[in-house]
């Protein structure tokens, strides 16, 4: 069964946000949406959420301070920044600070849903990796208590 990625859309903006959610809903995501970047924090605090959309300017932070301050969650919550004040200033801090996408507004309907799905992918690709390395660490430890114990000399009783 495949799991319906989660998605918090974050922006002051109330049309952006329904436009959002509504088109995203069609897609098949879960959507929530946080009006405040304080908002955005406690859904994500309470909620996992595979991918959020951040407007770079909300009324109580600015969103590129918002992208470290949302929950740390594994896999990695991949994080767009979507803005109407593109410059290259803001691109740079927004990679900098952890952004995973930058997309402009007003956007094109069809880029922002390529660029959810190129994100998620990646996410699942670095789950897969993550999951992978733990089966190898496991595999490896074990083979290696195992030649130590078969090193370890009997007791007799």
């Amino acid at each position: 069964m495949v799991e319906t990625a989660r998605i918090l859309i974050i922006d002051d903006d109330e049309n952006i946000r329904k436009v959002l959610e509504t088109i995203l809903t069609d897609e098949g995501y879960s959507v929530e949406t946080a009006e405040t970047a304080k908002k955005g924090i406690e859904k994500s605090e309470k909620s996992f959420f595979n991918l959020a959309l951040i407007d770079v300017r909300l009324p109580d932070m600015e969103g590129i301070e918002l992208l470290s301050k949302l929950r740390n969650t594994k896999p990695k919550m991949r994080k767009i920044i979507v803005t109407g004040y593109p410059t290259l200033q803001n691109a740079i801090a927004a990679v900098n600070k952890g952004a995973d996408a930058y997309v402009m507004k007003p956007f094109d309907v069809e880029k922002i849903i390529q660029t959810i799905k190129e994100q998620l992918k990646k996410q699942e690709e670095e789950k897969s990796f993550s999951e992978e390395k733990v089966v190898e660490f496991i595999e490896t430890r074990i083979k290696a208590l195992e030649t130590a114990e078969q090193g370890t000399p009997k007791r007799k009783a």
